[in-house]
């Protein structure tokens, strides 16, 4: 009987890994050149696991490496089962996969299915005529008597949303890219197709999906306009620049429609017939955004967690980081969510947060503090551990076509793709041996792994430190989270499970502090919070500038 209950519980926690989990994400262009061609790959990617797992993290989320003409930096898929060359081969996922297991850690991968190529197969047979088999593959609308687009619908990187195509005489839908045609989700064989894809990666043993903008599978069937958002209203929130027209409408019909709940069902259904398989989704809804991460992960039968633009914003403020948190554990009683300061689509955090470039280390030490301490799974993006700020680009540098549409007004998401920065010494910060295909910024070469891996005061070592003691409380992963009333420059709040209580109290300002304990709490140890210098005296916490302390209540 104790052996049968030990593995149950021993099984159970296998399968909810991902719950308090601390996810790194890679972008396999830039991490590592193994094939000196200037861009990174998945040999690459094998190389440096040992690296990521010292930094003491659950898992990597691969961004695309699937086959693909790279219009969108591989967010353009023209095969879902294969690698593109440019990466390597699927032996090369394999072996990856193998040696990031032994290793301990998971393996997430994106799936970007609202949308693929216009070199995909399926979209080369929809496009061919109207009463082909797969002619319903994709959302293809006739032109308005005068010619004109469907609907107002309008492109999140910029313009109609809508392409006309001159074999079919209609119109497709692309929420992004005119290379990138919207799938029809309302046809129950384009779902089943995708489900097989995702299919294909749970044999090979993958652990995980990233589901690439997850609110935008399904458009309305009757393709109604857009109402413009109200005036001087957030509805537009984060999932757009505000030199991107697209932030002047609200978006009730071309995505986050009701039918997208019983897909989510069904591709969660897929995943619970494989052992300890996860999914977090990206939703970008703008102020709805934690209504819909609500609908998205309650009830255990859809997702199992997501991440929201909420805190990739410009904003570091204690008020900030409570609205966000209050906000989701009001509205998603028995969802989870992954929470992030950075990723491949904005700008580093320590640049968006920082005041001067003289208080980098101290944002960054204090950010990853903060973050590894909220109730939620934990998402880094690469570099971030080293404190990395956004890197300056030419606009014949960039890449990204999102940037080059909106230049100079909006720079794109190049500046936070450079590549990865491994030793100071070697040629391209140890990248690669040639031209990269994005410049190696010359102010993060100072910052590289091989300069701060010994250095006790560093980002990297504070990284790793905080993410030991995140690793030491079982408060940490998975226990209740309530705040203290303070003043607006200091966080406060408590994290518990079972007899652990902890306070975590974390000062934002750039001067010191002194804030007087609630009288109902006791401080019985103070705890040594990594990097961290705030004590406790006579019934106060005093704090430092970007300060914090932590205690046994």
């Amino acid at each position: 009987m104790t052996k049968t209950t030990s593995k149950t519980a021993a099984t159970a926690t296998n399968q909810d890994w991902w719950r308090g989990a601390v996810i790194y994400q890679v972008y396999p262009r830039s991490f590592q050149d193994t094939n000196g061609d200037g861009i990174g790959d998945i040999k690459g990617i094998t190389e440096r696991l040992p690296y990521i797992a010292s930094l003491g993290v659950d898992a990597i989320w691969l961004s695309p490496f699937f086959t693909s003409p790279m219009a969108d930096m591989g967010y353009d898929v023209s095969d879902y089962c294969d690698v593109d060359p440019m990466f390597g081969t699927l032996a090369d996922f394999d072996a990856m996969m193998k040696e990031a297991h032994r290793l301990g850690l998971k393996v997430m991968i994106d799936q970007v299915i609202s949308h693929t190529s216009d070199q995909h197969p399926w979209f080369k047979e929809s496009r061919a005529s109207r009463d082909n088999p797969k002619a319903d593959w994709y959302v293809w609308a006739a032109a308005k008597p005068d010619g004109t687009a469907p609907n107002n619908w309008l492109s999140v990187f910029g313009g109609p949303a809508w392409e006309w195509d001159g074999v079919r005489k209609q119109y497709f839908m692309h929420n992004f890219l005119g290379s990138q045609p919207d799938l029809n989700f309302h046809n129950k064989e384009v779902q089943k197709a995708l489900l097989e894809t995702v299919k294909f990666w749970l044999d090979r043993g993958v652990d995980g999906f990233r589901l690439d903008t997850v609110n935008y599978y399904f458009h309305d069937k009757e393709l109604r306009d857009n109402p413009p958002h109200a005036p001087d209203s957030d509805e537009a929130g984060l999932d757009a620049p505000d030199v991107n027209p697209y932030g002047m409408q609200s978006h009730l019909y071309d995505k986050t429609q009701p039918e997208n709940i019983e897909f989510l069902k069904r591709f969660r259904a897929l995943l619970d017939q494989y052992e300890g398989r996860t999914t977090v989704g990206e939703v970008g809804d703008g102020a709805r955004s934690l209504k819909t991460v609500a609908a998205y992960t309650a009830g255990g039968d859809k997702l199992h967690m997501c991440y929201t633009f909420d805190l990739l914003g410009p904003d570091f403020t204690p008020s900030h980081i409570r609205h966000c948190v209050q906000s989701f554990q009001s509205q998603v009683a028995d969802g989870w969510v992954c929470w992030a300061f950075s990723n491949h689509d904005v700008n580093r955090h320590v640049s968006r947060f920082m005041q001067n470039a003289d208080e980098r280390a101290a944002v960054a030490k204090l950010a990853i503090s903060v973050l590894s301490t909220l109730r939620g799974s934990v998402c880094l993006y690469q570099g971030e551990e080293l404190g990395l700020p956004e890197a300056e680009l030419q606009f014949e540098d960039l890449r990204d076509p999102y940037g080059i549409r909106f230049w100079p007004a909006f720079k794109g998401r190049d500046g936070c793709r450079t590549p990865m920065v491994w030793d100071k010494a070697k040629k391209q910060a140890g990248f690669t041996s040639v031209k990269p295909w994005l410049p190696v910024s010359v102010e993060h070469q100072s910052l590289s792994v091989g300069a701060q891996e010994n250095d006790p005061d560093s980002v990297l070592t504070h990284y790793r430190a905080t993410l030991t003691f995140r690793k030491s409380h079982a408060a940490l992963a998975d226990g209740d989270m309530h705040f203290l009333a303070t003043n607006e420059d200091v966080l406060a709040f408590t994290r518990s499970k079972g007899d652990e209580r902890l306070l975590f109290v974390f000062n934002l300002r750039r001067g010191p502090q002194e804030i007087s304990l609630p009288e109902h709490l006791s401080v019985k140890q103070v705890l040594d919070l990594p990097g961290m210098e705030g004590r406790v005296k006579d019934g106060s916490v005093i704090l430092g500038a970007l300060d914090g302390f932590c205690a046994k209540i």
